[in-house]
């Protein structure tokens, strides 16, 4: 069994409509400065991780105004949008060699030896958060398809709102609704943060992703599985 093995939405056909990548404008939204995979290395060349379609983009601007009619001077904030595939390839070997730190495991031993079992054990974690950087056209990561977005809160304040998890944790807290059963305050606040995030981009028509709190996506084939269209309207740009 190949851990980093393609995922079940990722079996939809793909249509792709042709929309061109498009910026998202700085002066409506807080673009993620300076972003962080950049910082780590990530290969973006002369490609930029705040691109989107621009169907996408249209989509975002309803999102942004539903909230600003919610909490007035709130925005949401984009911490990564387009992933190209090296930058694709370069998180999914980043993350896989963090998990092995962590755990006290030399991650070049690891990446030589692919059947062992705790090579296998942690391709399945960084599985469960990030795509394969599959380069067949039928099967692209949402986010080398300019359809996904990955975001959260910032208030009026400009301050980022604590949603009870980094984005890109690898844990279950990173599940949108980990904090549904919290009974006490904090842990509720958290859960009421991500429900206004997650009401923010449905108004824009976009589907969130089953495991992680900050991605949502319109018009890709986890789009297309999340609410039942037979068809993603974009493959790999």
């Amino acid at each position: 069994m190949n851990p980093m093995a393609l995922k079940p939405y990722q079996k939809i056909p793909i249509a792709d409509c042709g929309e061109p990548l498009v910026p998202i404008p700085p002066d409506r939204f807080q673009l993620w400065d300076p972003h962080p995979y950049a910082v780590l290395g990530a290969p973006y060349g002369d490609q930029s991780p705040f691109w989107v379609r621009s169907g996408v983009l249209d989509r975002l601007l309803q999102a942004a105004q539903w909230l600003a009619q919610q909490q007035p001077g709130w925005q949401l904030a984009i911490f990564d949008a387009y992933r190209p595939l090296a930058v694709q390839q370069f998180m999914v070997d980043y993350t896989f060699a963090e998990l092995a730190l962590m755990e006290g495991l030399d991650p070049v031993a690891l990446a030589q030896n692919p059947q062992h079992p705790q090579t296998q054990a942690l391709r399945s974690r960084v599985s469960q958060f990030w795509a394969s950087p599959s380069d067949h056209p039928a099967t692209p990561p949402p986010h080398s398809t300019g359809a996904a977005l990955d975001l959260t809160l910032i208030d009026a304040a400009g301050r980022l709102l604590d949603m009870g998890s980094p984005i890109d944790e690898c844990s279950d807290r990173s599940f949108p609704d980990h904090f549904a059963p919290a009974t006490d305050s904090q842990h509720q606040q958290f859960h009421a943060h991500r429900q206004l995030l997650r009401r923010a981009m449905a108004a824009g028509g976009f589907a969130q992703h089953a495991q992680e709190w900050w991605h949502f996506s319109w018009g890709d084939q986890l789009w297309a599985d999340r609410t039942g269209q037979p068809l993603a309207h974009y493959g790999r740009a």
